[in-house]
């Protein structure tokens, strides 16, 4: 199943439960809960948890899709650091894809738009998070900060593209 498709089904269970949700397609992601809040009020942020085993490794920063733009990267670290982003062009989405490994929940936080989110990350597997925010103001440049503890490594790509299509709760 392509991260587009994936990305369409949390848009679709975003619109059932709340508008900034965490939501997966695969029983298997059960044990990788994943949540986003946010204060700004237009419009939903999607997750899509992927672990498995053959995931690039975590030294690989997630990659876009062939439609996104590259606006930020960071290679494999640990600890905490903040990657700048620029300013988009108005209706654009704001994509935060985060790869880890090691046990231990990091927070990412965007804090020109008030938005955040924790992943867990697991000991022996490497698991890739895509997170899309289209929340007012997320056309605006900015900054997204990543808190991690020393056993954690997590790569990190910012990106920028067209909000998905929200698909109606009956779909699916």
């Amino acid at each position: 199943m392509s991260r587009r498709t994936l990305a369409g089904l949390s848009i679709a269970c975003t619109a059932v439960l709340f508008p900034v949700a965490a939501c997966t397609s695969d029983p298997s992601d059960a044990q990788q809960p994943t949540s986003a809040t946010s204060s700004a009020e237009s419009g939903p942020a999607t997750v899509t948890a992927t672990p498995s085993s053959t995931q690039p490794p975590v030294q690989e920063p997630p990659e876009l899709d062939p439609d996104e733009t590259l606006a930020g990267r960071q290679k494999a670290t640990t600890g905490n650091a903040s990657i700048e982003f620029g300013q988009a062009k108005k209706g654009d989405a704001l994509i935060v894809a985060v790869r880890c490994q090691g046990k231990g929940t990091i927070k990412v936080a965007v804090q020109s738009v008030h938005v955040s989110f924790p992943l867990k990350c697991l000991a022996n597997e490497v698991s890739t998070t895509y997170n899309q925010v289209a929340v007012s103001g997320v056309d605006r440049s900015g900054v997204v900060s990543v808190a991690a503890p020393s056993v954690v490594r997590w790569s990190l790509t910012v990106g920028r593209g067209a909000p998905a299509q929200e698909e109606s709760p009956g779909v699916g």
